[in-house]
């Protein structure tokens, strides 16, 4: 017979309770919550649009058969974004709505984002009559001045958005931990290095932001436009970290010599915290039309860019403040005593039990960053390419356009709520409630 204890055990096993991470636990407290479970569906359901937008609006068809020939011209624009393919001599000669199919499959709204319909002009209303074959061309959200149709626009205007915030907040991530964890562990008197390596590796970030994102400004923002931009967002960051490798390879063959070798304490935390504060008492939107207006031709790359690089500080105060209560605990005293290096320590046992708190800071962060390209939009700086901003700021040039206000307003606040609803259940559910 087992004892009660034994009894506990077993069953904590059973559940899975005992193998259990610090991410796995906050995921389930946060499942009990309903508003936000729902929620994160209805973000899945933004995701799912933003993704596949081509097949959901646009004028060429998914699928098509022409004498004989099947084509899928809405895949097959993709490989001639990327100079894989080219459209035979007919698609430019004739619109897509007057080809004579033997089979076809448009998508549910045969309209893209760029598309003019030069018969609905005039900022056609949802209810209007419209100049249409059939219903199956209908303007079903209407259209602004110039024959956009309103619902394709917001489809385009979904991925801009999700991108933006997904984008602006990696960018805020990666700056935000690295400097917190920093910042927290290492404090102002535990972090040496050789002067050489310090300056050689400010000089490679310089370099690094300097040809990888400067640089190729031009092709960044083509590719957003094209949907190739991860591709090229790797092509950049690859030069940043061979710049930073470099560095530290050169550093470490200078630092054979005695004269190059001093060591230097750096004060991160004292560092970082000053530059928190800094960024702080400056309000973002201000200092993000500043940045903006010293650009020459703001591009939604740069607006992504711009957005990372001044709301990281909201992730680095979360993280320094963990890894401050974390590099105190016995499993870190336990680390050093083994022997192991801060730096493993720092990777491998203190970073990863300190970065769930930051899960909710991404969420509040990544619906400030779709406020911000939206009043950016809303106010001219957007750049090019339809963004919900772009849309609202439409609908004042002519008020009794009422639809051109509360469709994108709408899409507005589903989204920012939908990501400020989560990062509220993702709180809770790291407070033990819900």
């Amino acid at each position: 017979m087992f004892s009660n204890k034994e009894k506990q055990f077993i069953k904590a096993t059973e559940e899975g309770r005992l193998e259990q991470t610090p991410f796995s636990l906050l995921m389930r407290r946060f499942r009990r919550n309903r508003t936000a479970l729902w929620s994160l569906r209805v973000l899945y359901g933004l995701v799912f649009v933003a993704v596949f937008g081509d097949f959901i609006a646009n004028e060429k068809p998914v699928f098509c058969k022409i004498d004989g020939t099947v084509y899928f011209p809405v895949l097959k624009q993709y490989a001639v974004n990327l100079g894989l393919a080219q459209w035979p001599a007919e698609f430019y000669q004739n619109e897509w709505s007057s080809h004579r199919y033997k089979a076809v499959l448009f998508p549910p709204i045969p309209y893209s984002a760029g598309t003019i319909d030069p018969k609905n002009t005039g900022y056609k209303s949802p209810f209007a009559k419209q100049n249409i074959p059939s219903n199956r061309y209908r303007h079903w959200l209407g259209t602004d001045n110039i024959g956009h149709d309103i619902a394709a626009g917001l489809v385009a205007g979904t991925r801009t958005a999700l991108l933006v915030g997904l984008i602006a907040m990696a960018i805020a991530t990666l700056i935000g931990v690295v400097l917190g964890s920093l910042a927290g562990y290492f404090g102002d008197d535990r972090l040496r290095v050789s002067r050489s390596r310090f300056w050689l590796n400010v000089l490679a970030l310089f370099l690094g932001w300097f040809y990888g994102l400067q640089a190729r400004g031009h092709e960044l923002s083509e590719a957003a436009k094209n949907g190739g931009l991860g591709w090229e967002l790797l092509k950049s960051l690859s030069i940043v970290v061979v710049c930073l490798l470099l560095a530290n390879a050169l550093a470490g063959l200078l630092g054979r010599l005695p004269v190059l070798n001093k060591k230097m304490t750096l004060p991160l935390d004292l560092l970082v915290m000053r530059s928190i504060e800094v960024l702080n008492s400056i309000p973002g939107l201000l200092l993000l039309l500043a940045i903006v207006a010293v650009l020459q031709k703001s591009t939604i790359f740069h607006i992504m860019a711009i957005i990372g690089l001044v709301r990281w500080t909201g992730i680095a105060r979360f993280q320094r403040a963990e890894l401050m209560r974390i590099r105190h605990l016995n499993y870190i005293e336990a680390a050093r005593a083994m022997g192991f290096s801060d730096w493993r320590i720092l990777i491998r046992h203190a970073l990863p039990n300190a970065i769930t708190p930051v899960l909710i800071t991404i969420a509040f962060g990544i619906a400030s960053a779709i406020l911000l390209e939206s009043a950016l939009s809303f106010l001219g700086f957007g750049g090019e390419g339809v963004t919900w901003g772009k849309m609202l700021a439409e609908a004042r040039r002519y008020p009794g356009a009422w639809w051109l206000a509360v469709f994108p307003g709408g899409a507005i606040f589903v989204t920012v709520t939908v990501f400020n609803l989560i990062g509220e259940g993702l709180s809770e559910a790291m407070a033990g409630e819900g």
